[in-house]
């Protein structure tokens, strides 16, 4: 086990002397490349958002930089290499930053909220930029605001499709927030927006893709990291730096159902690296709270936090366009996966959120109205094996959802074993019921589907 210290760098000439501890492993995270272009997609971010007469804020772009610090760090340590219990990995990252008194004041939130979100210990110091990175940002040249009127995430999710439907339909202009990363996914970003593009000619809605990602072997001798807990933090990022350029208040809108925002863990043992946090209320208050407290002029939102995921297919604005979307639309926790049957890229079926997807569409379509490909098309042809993934994954669904129908009450207690809902004391009977109705669907879905160990 090592403790690691990301440093991240404005060009050659930025040589402060950050101090280290004789166990920990130091990582320089080179923020330029060339004279004077930021890396790692940030400069390319900035251009963009330019050209559609958005101007980010200097501490919306300090936002940003630090996303890419907790995204090199998520996705190139190893946890199973690089921490005593295979999980929780101690990080330390020094930011250049342009008011490292703000960011000071807002760094316990700040640490707070990437614990909750990824299980590691984080510890995250400041300093200011080097002389020649003083200003980044390109002021803005007028007193008026964008076009855009509303801001969405744009993951290539079914959710967040709904979710652009609906303020398009709505006659709203997003800004669409996209982070490009795993290739199907990528991929399910821009067909959708493509095809929205087309039905929605008439909108000047856009999107900002930005693609951030670190090459192997950027921490020397270190191996790479799959779970990505803390994807949903450069995610948010991007959208709240966009949003800081808006020139007015903003909402960032970040749809996701409330199942699996709440993401209540299905048997004991999914808990900590099973149990993602990625939209949960804890985390979303966070986000408010970093805001208010580095003084960006915005809010992050969740719009559907109580509907279930088959309400929100049942209430889109367009069920029509919906339909013949859907099938772009992207949910599968790893695509990838069947290509070891010798299928292409698909949903398999069977993973938590293929099931919830799967459950979602039959409540709101009714049974065979799902166009969607699944590498597993009929989860009752046979009996599934509880000793690997697809059994797993079912015969989970089917210990929580008999759990609860012996006792409908314990739903008020199980929806606070992810995280604290302190903030959410007015709303726990509603949590609780989206919990029930969610499970629901799924119940629904899976009537009748055998597990047992073969």
């Amino acid at each position: 086990m090592n403790r690691h210290l990301i440093v991240g760098r404005f060009g050659p000439d930025d040589q402060i002397l950050i101090p280290s501890a004789t166990d920990e492993q130091v990582t320089q995270l080179d923020l330029v490349v060339g004279e004077k272009s930021l890396n790692y997609g940030i400069g390319g971010a900035l251009t963009s958002l330019k050209q559609m007469g958005v101007f980010p804020t200097e501490i919306g772009v300090d936002l940003l930089i630090v996303a890419a610090h907790v995204h090199a760090a998520d996705t190139r340590i190893s946890r199973t290499e690089q921490s005593q219990d295979s999980w929780t990995r101690e990080i330390r990252l020094v930011v250049p930053v342009s008011d490292p008194n703000r960011w000071d004041a807002a760094a316990e939130t700040l640490t707070r909220m990437l614990g909750f979100l990824t299980g590691d210990r984080w510890s995250i110091g400041f300093r200011a930029r080097t002389e020649r990175f003083v200003s980044i940002a390109t002021p803005r040249d007028t007193l008026l605001p964008t076009t855009f009127d509303a801001l969405s995430l744009f993951s290539g999710g079914l959710d967040s499709l709904i979710g652009a439907i609906d303020l398009l339909e709505n006659g709203r202009t997003p800004l669409l927030i996209s982070h490009a990363g795993e290739g199907a996914t990528s991929d399910a970003q821009n067909t959708l927006f493509d095809k929205l593009k087309k039905h929605y000619s008439g909108s000047s809605f856009d999107r900002l893709r930005v693609w951030m990602s670190f090459p192997d072997g950027f921490v020397k001798d270190v191996g790479a990291e799959s779970t990505t807990r803390g994807r949903s933090f450069l995610f948010f990022a991007l959208g709240v730096f966009a949003g800081s350029g808006i020139g007015a208040h903003f909402v960032l809108r970040v749809p996701e159902n409330g199942l699996i925002a709440l993401n209540v863990p299905l048997d004991p043992l999914r808990l900590g690296s099973n149990s993602t946090r990625t939209t949960h209320p804890f985390y979303m208050a966070r986000w408010n709270d970093l805001l208010s407290k580095l003084g960006i002029d915005g809010r992050v939102e969740n719009p559907c936090w109580d509907k279930t995921k088959g309400e929100m297919v049942s209430s889109c604005a367009n069920g029509t366009l919906l339909r013949l979307l859907v099938a772009d639309s992207l949910s599968c926790s790893s695509p990838a996966k069947a290509r070891w049957q010798g299928h292409g890229i698909e949903h398999c079926g069977y993973c938590l959120p293929c099931l919830i997807r799967r459950a979602s569409l039959d409540a709101a379509w009714g049974p065979g109205h799902d166009s969607t490909v699944y590498t597993v098309p009929d989860l009752r042809a046979h009996p599934l094996d509880t000793k690997e993934s697809m059994g797993k994954q079912v015969r989970s669904f089917q210990f929580a959802i008999e759990r609860l129908r012996r006792r409908p009450d314990l739903a008020r207690l199980l929806i606070h074993k992810p995280g604290s809902l302190a903030d959410e004391i007015p709303h726990l009977d509603q949590l609780a019921d989206v919990y029930r109705r969610g499970l629901g669907e799924v119940e629904q879905l899976i009537a009748g589907v055998t597990t047992k160990p073969i």
